[in-house]
């Protein structure tokens, strides 16, 4: 196994040697031997103009093709590493389906990490036997330790919105998964001779966290850790009023008694728009803040039912030209819309009855 190994590692080592020698090698040959013949035959002993004109074409094709070589050959390899870079995110943070049991789902992010699609925010939707659970979080700073713990905490996600069945047992899992990350980071940064874990340089980091839980009826519950609250498109945007907010991730320990509230209920073609707190937070040149609530309520207004991908585009356009392209911080946006049908009500269902009158009345 190790003979094997060692030669095929020898082997793909050598390949792209052979070729960049046949690359550059076969023209510097011939470059030697052009200048060889050049100097040994002058000029003068050349009969007639066109072999002059040969030999300087012949030049300038070699001085060209090398200099193509060696400029093309680094733009390659970066446009190789563009995209592989590419694909790495979208694993991290891939694309939402267009619908999700009986939702129809977008959502956009704007990232200020130059040449990066995933920055400090995240967000996930997911079906599960309790419901769609949703997550949209933002982490402090930017840069490859955000996306560090944006992947470990959706990595965590991914697995306990369907192995948990309260939210606050995702919550839960999504703490710890921070806490690794950390201690992990922390290690890595600051090793410690003895072994011991070092004294924790991270205090000051941590993550805002929305979950929400939209149950079969609309019904939504919901878990805040420090995340701006959504808004809710029906007519116009609307805040939704989701009550106490618990503080972010990493500052300190979730309490005990840890429960998931109503937060509102979502009733057939309404939609619920999840975002981080960079849109809000922008400002122009001026100073001025730029005003979301605004921005989606001329969205909603484009079309009925509201589109959540136009919802999606069309903020961005106006947070683009409102900031003049120039962002400070990480925007996502998580657009869904109640498609499910609203049917009747069985004998003793009262709250689907109730639901169905309240959608019928609006």
């Amino acid at each position: 196994m190790i003979r094997t190994t060692t030669w095929r590692g020898v082997r793909r080592t050598c390949v792209p040697h052979a070729r960049r020698a046949l690359v550059f090698g076969l023209p510097a040959v011939w470059l030697v031997a052009a200048t060889v013949w050049e100097l040994a035959c002058p000029f003068d002993s050349h009969d007639g103009m066109a072999p002059r004109f040969v030999t300087c074409a012949a030049f300038l094709a070699l001085v060209a093709y090398l200099l193509t070589s060696v400029r093309l050959g680094p733009v390659r390899e970066l446009r190789r590493t563009r995209e592989i870079a590419r694909a790495a995110q979208q694993v991290l943070l891939r694309p939402l389906p267009a619908r999700l049991d009986g939702l129809a789902l977008a959502a956009g992010q704007l990232s200020v990490s130059r040449g990066a699609t995933v920055g400090g925010d995240l967000y996930e939707a997911v079906a599960t036997v309790h419901g769609v659970r949703v997550v949209i979080g933002d982490v402090r700073g930017h840069g490859l330790a955000a996306i560090g713990a944006v992947a470990a905490l959706l990595g965590s996600f991914r697995e306990a919105a369907h192995d948990e069945a309260e939210l606050a047992g995702v919550m839960r899992k999504l703490e710890r998964a921070l806490q690794r990350h950390l201690r992990e980071r922390s290690r890595s940064e600051h090793p410690s001779v003895s072994g011991a874990d070092p004294d924790n340089p991270l205090a000051e980091e941590f993550v805002t966290v929305l979950l929400l839980e939209i149950q079969e009826d609309g019904e939504v519950l919901a878990l805040n850790c420090g995340h701006p609250w959504p808004y809710r498109l029906r007519g116009a945007a609307e805040p939704v009023a989701g009550g106490d907010v618990l503080p972010p991730l990493g500052l300190f320990p979730l309490p005990d008694g840890l429960s998931a509230r109503r937060c509102t209920r979502l009733l057939p073609g309404e939609t619920l728009v999840l975002h981080t707190d960079g849109a809000e937070d922008a400002r122009n040149a001026a100073g001025e803040f730029f005003c979301l609530r605004r921005a989606l309520t001329e969205a909603a207004a484009l079309g009925s039912p509201v589109s959540p991908a136009v919802v999606v585009q069309r903020v961005h356009t106006e947070l683009l030209r409102h900031t003049g392209g120039r962002l400070t911080d990480d925007v996502a946006l998580l657009v869904l819309r109640n498609d499910r049908r609203c049917v009747p009500a069985q004998p003793g269902d009262q709250g689907l009855r109730r639901s169905c009158a309240e959608s019928s009345n609006r």
